[in-house]
């Protein structure tokens, strides 16, 4: 166990990475909340973590983009839960805390190292827009194909990465018997600097 919440997410992390039966254990649940108030979540992936937060990117003109544009507040979850195979798992990590845009040469540098197919699919998406169909998007989707069979895709303008920064990060063990553990840690209770832990 860990003394801070960054390291105990690695801990756990790398345990659900090898849990069989585990699909996506970067997978967590997003809420943004728009400027009126209301809150809107979806599945995101997540790409890296350290001692200043967690990333994932995403299109820069998608509902919570926007969202979080207005108010960077946001809520996430992850959860981690099979019985199957020889290790079983029942937990989930819960993090409050703001967003922040990455800088253009780190979201470049990212988008550099994705497959060329999901380099095109990040052009050609339109997040939350509509579309007259979707032989719209595989017509264009395969003129860039053509387009950039021998040369690098430039990341478009309007797709990037995100950084949550943390307020609070809780930690959750499942039981059978639904005594579950939980531990919480807190940014400020001790020095704005870190976050503390309260069991």
């Amino acid at each position: 166990t860990a003394k801070e919440p960054i390291g105990q997410f690695k801990i756990w992390f790398e345990e659900a990475c090898k849990v069989q039966g585990l699909v996506e254990a970067n997978a967590f649940s997003v809420a943004s909340v728009s400027k009126d108030g209301k809150p809107s979540v979806r599945i995101m992936l997540l790409k890296g973590f350290d001692s200043t937060g967690f990333t994932f990117y995403t299109n820069y003109e998608s509902r919570k983009a926007k969202e979080m544009e207005g108010n960077p507040n946001v809520a996430c979850v992850f959860y981690w839960s099979t019985d199957s195979g020889e290790l079983t798992i029942s937990r989930q990590v819960r993090i409050e805390g703001k967003v922040v845009k990455l800088s253009a040469k780190e979201s470049d540098d990212y988008f550099k190292t994705r497959p060329k197919e999901s380099q095109i699919g990040a052009v050609v998406s339109a997040q939350s827009a509509l579309i007259k169909s979707r032989e719209v998007l595989e017509k264009e989707t395969e003129k860039l194909r053509k387009e950039y069979a021998d040369k690098e895709i430039p990341r478009p303008e309007n797709w990037g990465g995100y950084k949550i920064v943390p307020d609070v990060v809780e930690f959750w063990q499942g039981h059978s018997n639904r005594l579950h553990d939980r531990i919480v840690f807190r940014k400020g209770e001790a020095t704005d600097s870190e976050l503390t832990k309260k069991g």
